[in-house]
Formats: C-alpha cells, sequence, structure tokens
C-alpha cells in the first residue's frame, strides 16, 4: 500500500513538473513575440498618418510623403506570386494526396521537403538568375516569381494534409457511379474541400508578404508608382529597409510605420486563417 502512495506521489509530481516546463516553455515563445509586437506598435503606430497611405515619398531632404506605392505594389506583387504558386501548388498537392505510392510523389514529396529549407535570400539569387538576367532588368514578375516559390512548399503541404481529411469511400462512391477519376478529384474532392484549401493558401500568402531579401534581388524598389510588371516596383518590406538604414529622422520614422502596417497585415491574415480552419474544423466535427 504504501508503495502505491508512493508511486502515485511520484507521478502526481512528475505531471506537475512537465506541466509547469510546457507552460514556461509557451512563455519563452509569447514574451519575445509580444515585446516585438509592443515596440512596433509604439514606434509604428505614433507615426501613422493619413499621407502614410495616399501620398507617394517626397524627394531627400523634404519632410512629409508616405508609402502608398510601396503599398498597392506589396499587393501587386504578392497577388503575381499567388497567381503563380496557386495552381501549381494546389495541383501538386492532389497528385501527391491522390498518387501517395507512386515513385514520382516520394522524389516530389522529398523535393517540396528541402524548397521549405532553403533560405530566402537563395531563392531570390534563384528568381535573379532565371528572370533578372535573362531580362535584363529588375522587375515587378520577377518579384512575383521569387514569392512564388516560397509559397508553393506551403501550399503544396497544406493542400496535401487537407485532402487526406476527404474519407475514401467518397472516392469509392463517386467512382461507384462511373464518373472518371479526374471528375470525381476536381468535383467532388476537391470541391469538397475549397474552403480548408483556402485557409492554406492565404497562410502562405502571409508568410510570403514579409520577405525582404527576394525582393532585393528581383523587383529591387521604385521611389515611384509603377504597375508595369516589366519595371522595377516598390515593396513595403525593401521600403522599411531603405528607410531603416537611412541617416534622415523622418524616413526612420515612416520606416516604423510601414514595419507596423506590415506586421498587422501579415498577423490579420494569420489569425483569419487559423480562424476560419477552426471553424470548419468544429462545423465538420474533426
Amino acid at each position: 500500500m504504501r508503495v502505491h502512495l508512493n508511486y502515485r506521489l511520484y507521478r502526481a509530481i512528475k505531471n506537475r513538473l512537465f506541466t509547469i516546463l510546457i507552460v514556461l516553455s509557451a512563455v519563452a515563445v509569447l514574451v519575445p513575440l509580444f515585446m516585438v509586437i509592443r515596440y512596433v506598435f509604439v514606434q509604428g503606430a505614433s507615426s501613422l498618418n493619413l499621407s502614410f497611405f495616399t501620398e507617394l515619398p517626397k524627394p531627400v531632404g523634404e519632410i512629409g510623403g508616405g508609402m502608398k506605392h510601396a503599398i498597392l505594389g506589396t499587393i501587386y506583387i504578392v497577388l503575381l506570386g499567388a497567381l503563380i504558386a496557386v495552381p501549381i501548388g494546389v495541383t501538386c498537392g492532389i497528385y501527391l494526396n491522390e498518387f501517395r505510392k507512386s515513385k514520382l510523389s516520394k522524389t516530389l514529396r522529398l523535393t517540396v521537403d528541402l524548397m521549405s529549407g532553403i533560405p530566402s535570400i537563395v531563392i531570390g539569387i534563384f528568381a535573379y538568375l532565371m528572370v533578372v538576367v535573362p531580362l535584363k532588368s529588375f522587375s515587378a514578375l520577377a518579384g512575383g516569381v521569387a514569392l512564388s516559390i516560397i509559397m508553393l512548399p506551403i501550399i503544396i503541404k497544406t493542400s496535401e494534409e487537407i485532402l487526406k481529411l476527404v474519407p475514401d469511400h467518397i472516392r469509392e462512391a463517386g467512382l461507384a457511379l462511373g464518373l472518371p477519376r479526374w471528375k470525381v478529384i476536381l468535383f467532388i474532392i476537391l470541391k469538397g474541400s475549397i474552403s480548408n484549401l483556402l485557409t492554406g493558401i492565404i497562410l502562405a500568402i502571409s508568410r510570403a508578404a514579409g520577405e525582404t531579401a527576394p525582393l532585393l534581388f528581383t523587383a529591387f524598389g521604385n521611389m515611384y508608382l509603377s504597375f508595369n510588371m516589366k519595371e522595377p516596383m516598390a515593396t513595403l518590406p525593401v521600403q522599411i529597409y531603405t528607410y531603416a538604414i537611412s541617416p534622415f529622422k523622418d524616413w526612420q520614422r515612416q520606416a516604423w510605420a510601414g514595419a507596423f502596417v506590415l506586421m498587422i497585415l501579415i498577423l490579420s491574415m494569420n489569425i483569419f486563417a487559423r480562424y476560419v480552419l477552426t471553424k470548419i474544423k468544429e462545423k465538420k466535427g474533426y
């Protein structure tokens, strides 16, 4: 009896100890995050004004101006990257899920894992060699290609995992009705998972939206508003970097404002995607 009580006490102490360690680990992750958010909020929110969103940069030495061109440029290049990455990524995810035992699937899965670990600056250099060098110019197109490569592994992995949640009997029912396999995939499996897939796509877009290094090698930057995909284009990450290293205090102030806007944009996209995914899981009961 005494041995049994000692064992129960030992298990209770061990359980409490590991619970404390888990809580401390969570705090160790959250505290730096909230410190960064708070600091950027304090520095950036006070520097925001209407002209920041509606005006182009002033000439060097003049106070004022804004990042209208960079905000619109970021949206343009990110959407361009999504247009390239989403069809390819979802298609690869479908193939990995539906033909998971094929030799090509194993090679593709290994390639996706390797792509996930490639530093973004290496992706920028690759896009520079593949797009900028042949076109002999920095361009929004090159920036879109670089961001699409960053999005691809996230979209492929999330698509594969989401499509795995579709029960096999649904596929079998479609095939039993005499439907071709491509129609079962397109009109039953893919159509039924579209909300979940959109969540994964949003997460991939938010991951790519804050990248700076690839855009320095590709879109480069522009002090004017431009929507020509064959020309250099301003983006928020690059504009923030340019202003942050400048010796002008007004530019440094705007860099903090830009960092705050970018942070809010990315956090909002991530929170929205997580919220939608949670609601979908609650609705479907898994």
